[in-house]
């Protein structure tokens, strides 16, 4: 659990309870809950039209929840959004980076926005601009930025008021895999500034990279949650697979091993298991029992995209969240 500087629990910059909303006879969110830690990051993943994007709009105060409570940087979401819109700050999948003028007047403009005075504003956008090496691009339209200069200058704007909580909705979508890893580096670097990031992504990969906590959203409802690693042991799937160049020494480990599922052609054999080191020492000590050596042994884990498929399978029914503590 993420600590204090003081040595306890680090507070929460995010809690909701009992999120409810819906489009007409749509229900898009059906009685969300969380509890994001300060200077953590959470993700949310989730299939398109999970209600994501709902839950960052509801949460940043840009629509309202039909039912249930908030509070965002110990504001309460109902009784105080202009303290919450002061708190955070909102970056979406689709840039609001301005295309016909140039980086720093963008900047400059949300400086403005702030309510800067002019010489702190100009401060602030030249210190960003150069945190997001977009300093030889500062002078030229925004429009002629590539993707990932765009999605950076989007992120610096969001920082000229100095947010403790950061909602990035999507931010890596469209963008090549060099500037989406020049991203993820960016949002360690938030983190490790004390700022909260509440992340949505459909990208596996970028939530197992950057997440300390995962949620997994379906049908409206979470349907599971925890670290990457929890996740991945909930899923069955996981095996040690053994292989044998000697057929001796496979027939051996056949009479050793009886719970394996046998592969006489490829002389393997596949052995259900979380992975943890206490099945692998015992397997070991099985095989060493019987003067029995593998040439090759390999330990196949679920990822995170055997948890997405599994709990957002269209024949699954949402169902009760499972919190992994």
């Amino acid at each position: 659990m993420p600590m204090s500087s003081q040595g306890g629990p680090a507070p929460a910059a995010i809690t909701a309870t009992g999120l409810r909303k819906a489009y007409g006879d749509k229900v898009v969110l059906d009685g969300v809950d969380l509890h994001i830690p300060a200077g953590t990051v959470f993700a949310l993943l989730g299939p398109n039209g999970a209600g994501k994007t709902t839950a960052v709009k509801i949460l940043s105060t840009l629509v309202s929840a039909d039912s249930g409570q908030a509070s965002v940087a110990g504001h309460d979401l109902g009784r105080s959004p202009q303290a919450v819109r002061a708190a955070i700050g909102v970056t979406g999948q689709f840039s609001a980076v301005d295309g016909l003028i140039t980086g720093e007047e963008n900047m400059l403009l949300m400086a403005d926005l702030h309510h800067l005075p002019k010489a702190e504003g100009r401060q602030v956008a030249a210190e960003l601009l150069a945190r997001f090496d977009l300093v030889d691009a500062a002078k030229k339209p925004a429009s002629t930025y590539s993707g990932g200069m765009k999605r950076r200058l989007d992120i610096a704007m969001t920082l000229v008021g100095n947010p403790r909580i950061i909602f990035l909705d999507e931010p890596t979508t469209g963008l090549d895999p060099r500037s989406r890893h020049n991203m993820w580096q960016i949002i360690r670097e938030l983190v490790a500034d004390g700022v909260t990031v509440f992340l949505t992504t459909q990208y596996l990969e970028e939530a197992d990279e950057l997440a300390d906590r995962i949620a997994v959203l379906n049908g409206g409802r979470i349907v599971a949650e925890g670290t990457a690693d929890q996740l991945k042991r909930q899923i069955p799937g996981g095996h040690i697979r053994l292989r044998f160049t000697d057929p001796d020494a496979y027939q051996a480990a056949v009479t050793t091993l009886q719970v394996a599922t046998r592969d006489d052609e490829a002389l393997a054999l596949q052995i259900p298991s979380g992975g943890s080191q206490r099945e692998l020492r015992s397997i070991l000590d099985w095989l060493d029992a019987a003067g029995v050596e593998a040439d090759e042994l390999t330990v196949h884990t679920p990822d995170l995209d055997d948890v997405f498929f599994a709990l957002t399978a269209t024949t699954v029914p949402a169902q009760p969240k499972e919190t992994v503590r």
